[in-house]
This record gives C-alpha cells, sequence and structure tokens, in this order.
C-alpha cells in the first residue's frame, strides 16, 4: 500500500493510493498518527474517502517530526570505492535535525554560506513500533514501510578545510555540511513491507536536469536493513516515526566530477516500488 500525507484545502491529511487517486483515512492528520495508534494495519479495511486526485493536492513528507532521524555513511561498496573509504567493519551513523525534512516538490535551498550542494539519492526505512535489542531475523517486522530520501549535502562546510590533507582532528563537519534547512527532501509515498518483499532487491536512481547521476541497487549495500535496524536498536530505543536513511551508491558530484546543484536544477530521486521524489532547487 502506498501511503501519504498530503494537504487539502489548507487541512493537513492522510490517504493511501486507489486506482491513481487518494483515498482519505479518517480524521487522521499524518501517518505518523496511525503509527502511534498502531492503526497501519488497520488501513483499508474501511475506507472513508472521499477520494481526491493526485494532482489537486500538496503532497506532505511522509514523516514531519521523527524522533530521531538517523542515516548510514558508506553503505554502498560502490561509494566506498569512489569515496577511496574501505567498507566500515561495523554501521556508521550520522544524524540531521527536523527543520532538514522537506516534501515532494518542495524547493532545495542552497544556503548562502556554500557553494557546493550535492545529492545522494537513498532508500530511507520508517520504523513502524517501539523497539530495542532487535535480532536481525526479526528486525523487518518492526519497519512500517519505505519511501525515497535524498541526503542533501554541503561539501565545502562538510569537509574541513585544506580536507584530506590537512585532516581535522575532529574529522568531518557533520551537522554543518550535512544537516542545514531543506536538506532531506523525502517522499512522495510512504510504501508498506507487504509491496517490498526485499529491500535488498531495490533499483535507486537520481537525475538531475534528466542527466542520470546515480543507478544502483540496494544489494549492494554493506549492510542491509535488517543489520542496520539490529544495531541501532542495540541500547537505543526505536519509536513508530523513526526514520533511518540506508546510505548512497556511487555517483554523487564530490567525487564523480559532475557540477554540483545551482539555482534552477530540478532533482529527481527514484526507488523501486516507491515512485519518483523530484524537487527543485533553489538559491537562498
Amino acid at each position: 500500500m502506498k501511503l501519504l500525507n498530503y494537504e487539502s484545502n489548507g487541512s493537513a491529511r492522510v490517504g493511501f493510493l486507489k486506482d491513481g487517486e487518494i483515498v482519505r483515512i479518517g480524521s487522521a492528520s499524518s501517518i505518523e498518527e496511525l503509527l502511534s495508534l498502531g492503526k497501519i494495519g488497520e488501513i483499508g479495511r474501511k475506507e472513508e474517502g472521499p477520494a481526491e486526485e493526485l494532482s489537486g493536492v500538496r503532497t506532505r513528507p511522509p514523516v514531519v517530526a521523527p524522533d530521531k532521524i538517523l542515516l548510514a555513511a558508506i553503505n554502498y561498496r560502490a561509494h566506498g570505492e569512489e569515496t577511496k573509504s574501505p567498507p566500515p567493519s561495523e554501521p556508521y551513523f550520522f544524524t540531521k535535525f527536523r527543520s532538514c525534512i522537506i516534501g515532494h516538490g518542495d524547493p532545495i535551498v542552497i544556503p548562502r554560506v556554500s557553494k557546493r550542494a550535492d545529492w545522494e539519492a537513498e532508500l530511507a526505512v520508517v520504523i513502524g513500533k517501539k523497539c530495542k535489542y532487535v535480532k536481525r531475523s526479526e528486525a523487518l517486522s518492526c519497519v512500517a514501510g519505505y519511501t525515497v530520501s535524498n541526503d542533501i549535502s554541503f561539501r565545502d562546510l562538510q569537509f574541513p578545510d585544506g580536507w584530506p590533507e590537512k585532516l581535522n582532528s575532529l574529522g568531518q563537519n557533520w551537522v554543518k555540511g550535512k544537516a542545514l534547512d531543506s536538506a532531506l527532501p523525502l517522499g512522495p509515498f510512504l510504501v508498506t513491507p507487504d509491496e517490498i518483499a526485499d529491500p535488498q532487491g531495490l533499483r535507486l536512481s537520481l537525475k538531475v536536469n534528466g542527466v542520470e547521476m546515480q543507478n544502483a541497487s540496494t544489494e549492494d549495500m554493506v549492510f542491509s536493513v535488517a543489520e542496520l535496524v539490529e544495531y541501532l536498536s542495540s541500547g537505543l530505543t526505536l519509536l513508530p516515526g523513526d526514520l533511518i536513511s540506508t546510505g548512497t551508491p556511487a555517483g554523487v558530484a564530490a567525487f564523480s566530477g559532475m557540477p554540483y546543484l545551482k539555482d534552477g536544477d530540478i532533482v529527481e530521486a527514484t526507488v523501486e516500488g516507491i515512485g519518483t521524489l523530484r524537487n527543485p532547487v533553489r538559491a537562498e
């Protein structure tokens, strides 16, 4: 099932796609509300409508206010090769903030403090229930669904001056380089696990102005979705609505030699079985 948060007539609503239209789900205002009430499994049993045309609404991010936003670094072998980084021995995560989240169609804003805005298409996972110390074999049962994310990065802020020859003792600047406003487009849908049999067999790609920059399969991940959930839940309680972005494949601007994003560009990130997340780029 494809779920979406959307805005219609000035009101926040949640629905699912059926025959190309949106069927409204009761009086709920967000997917997160459904998750907190444990009602995802009831969707579709009782359609309360009315149906609306997808083209006539504004799509909102699948999650708006997650308790945690966790992103895996160097989790594709090919991306590790292009960055000259060996595969990590265990998952490495960094974080972003709620202010980073934007939805399908919203502008990626290049801040005035950066000239090197970059893209990173990723498969993102939304946690469906409270869990801790989850076994790998049970990890996918904790997933509410999957969506598309774009880990926007500001490379001139991420890497300290003179990097890597003059390595800052504290390493990369993950906050300034990854977590400024509008740096995490999400959407357009949250697809439930019944429609994605294997998250490790999905094709994902990214285009800038129609030109393909990234194209890979999630089978190239160093650590699978189940392994990432297992690792994170070891000592950390995951809550409904928490977001895990699972890393990007090769083909980012910083290491491919392609131009960085500029005002007027259109970025389209696609994950098989989920859809295409499309965002214009605007200079601040």
